[in-house]
């Protein structure tokens, strides 16, 4: 298979994640405890998937200097477009209670939940692609721990979809759609990126870094601890020991 397919393949597989989480999260009543664990296992995951994969390859590649202003960079532009997707009824898009808003109650929400779903899903699918620049092994860890991550994040998010009253269509359109284009933000960022000086890969894998880590704070950490219990901090850990103990594989 040619590497530009795979890494379009990768970053598809991925995404279909997303689509298994929304379909357990649309149908099924999952308890809010449970799906806080879960949304906890997926946060520990990426958090070790962007220290030990993300940062480390960066900081090898270009050194400090680049990774700290790829994160930095990376940080503030999602920061940015989340506070403007937030005023227009995206906040709480990972959320499974009653805190989405509906059309009627946030017209427009439903295009800016959307486009904050595409805006947490590229930056993953981005270094997916990049990561085979790197070599193989690299880039399948990512998968996994990107693709353990998305689940939490489907069923949190359809669930939240579902109690706002959007229908099957729109939860289902929303999600498949996300899955295509971060196959393509993948292939691109195999594509865009070949060839790139290792400061340049730095930067942009540290950016893509940066993002994910505000994107976990912001959408995936309130989730996680809203029903926190005795054992969320544990599970949290134990995400992050399974991705950790991928990359030493």
């Amino acid at each position: 298979m040619p590497e530009w397919v795979e890494a379009g393949f990768w970053g598809l597989l991925a995404g279909s994640a997303l689509l298994i989480g929304a379909a357990v999260g649309f149908f099924v009543r999952v308890p809010r405890r449970v799906t806080a664990s879960v949304m906890a296992f997926g946060a520990g995951v990426l958090l070790s998937a962007v220290s030990f994969e993300l940062i480390d390859e960066a900081h090898e590649q270009g050194g400090l200097l680049p990774v700290a202003i790829g994160a930095v960079v990376g940080a503030l532009a999602y920061t940015g477009a989340n506070v403007l997707l937030s005023r227009r009824g995206a906040r709480h898009r990972k959320r499974s209670g009653d805190e989405q808003p509906s059309e009627q109650e946030k017209p427009g929400s439903g295009t800016a939940i959307a486009v904050g779903a595409l805006l947490d899903g590229v930056p993953e699918s981005v270094v997916i692609g990049a990561g085979l620049l790197a070599g193989g092994p690299v880039s399948l860890v990512t998968v996994i721990a990107v693709f353990l991550s998305n689940v939490p994040e489907g069923l949190s998010s359809a669930a939240g979809m579902r109690q706002a009253g959007r229908t099957s269509r729109y939860v289902f359109g929303l999600w498949t759609a996300i899955a295509v284009i971060s196959g393509a933000a993948s292939l691109a960022g195999y594509t865009l990126l070949g060839g790139a000086p290792p400061e340049v890969l730095a930067t942009i894998t540290a950016l893509a870094a940066g993002a994910i880590l505000a994107m976990i704070t912001d959408t995936m950490v309130p989730e996680a601890f809203e029903d926190a219990h005795l054992l969320v901090g544990l599970i949290t850990v134990l995400g992050f020991l399974v991705a950790f103990a991928l990359s030493h594989t």
